[in-house]
């Protein structure tokens, strides 16, 4: 076996298991760290097929930034897990519609009938040339110009959502209204009593 093939097998078989650990573990935060690792060995995956802009771009992009910002929205948001457990009766047909429409999908488009699709796509990849980054913007920007539209709209849809999140309120914190406190009158904060008053 050579050591490309073993190189393939063990970073397949660490971004299996990440992945699973992603949608099986409790704590979110564990969740966002078996994510980078699955992007870990997603990018050494993208090194092997030579394909080595996307890799980079994996690594610095996916971990050094998304990453870092969704570890920073899960421990603002403040997750109650146990009230997140009570709805999992209630959505999991729906996640499993989700599944099956997914497994659908990869059936559909790793069928024969897409192999002759593949061949041009690798013979127009060819007569481009070598340099990768130069591929992957005519590709980009011909080819697949519909799905960068879609999955461009897919993520501002996600930092609309992250946005949303992160400006819900929240009861438990404590916080100061400044125009209350600039407006406010001398009979909201003292009151004279009167000897009399006072007997009363």
């Amino acid at each position: 076996m050579s050591l490309e093939l073993y190189v393939f097998f063990v970073f397949s078989t660490v971004l299996i298991f990440s992945a699973l650990k992603v949608i099986t573990v409790n704590n979110p935060v564990k969740a966002a760290i078996y994510l980078v690792f699955s992007f870990f060995a997603s990018a050494v995956l993208w090194l092997l097929l030579n394909a080595e802009f996307l890799a980079i771009i994996l690594i610095l992009v996916y971990v050094g930034a998304v990453m870092v910002l969704f570890l920073f929205v899960v421990m603002m948001l403040d997750i109650n897990l146990a009230q997140m457990r009570e709805g999992f009766v209630n959505y999991f047909p729906i996640g499993l519609i989700v599944l099956f429409f997914m497994a659908g999908l990869l059936i559909f488009f790793l069928t024969d009938q897409f192999s002759d699709m593949d061949k041009n796509i690798i013979q127009e990849i060819r007569l481009l040339g070598d340099d990768n980054t130069k591929n992957l913007g005519f590709l980009l920007y011909t080819e697949f110009i519909l799905a960068f539209e879609i999955a461009g709209v897919i993520l501002l849809l996600g930092i609309v959502a992250a946005i949303t999140l992160t400006h819900k309120k929240n009861i438990l914190n404590k916080y100061q209204n400044p125009f209350d406190q600039v407006n406010v009158k001398k009979s909201d904060r003292l009151k004279i009593i009167k000897d009399g008053d006072q007997a009363k």
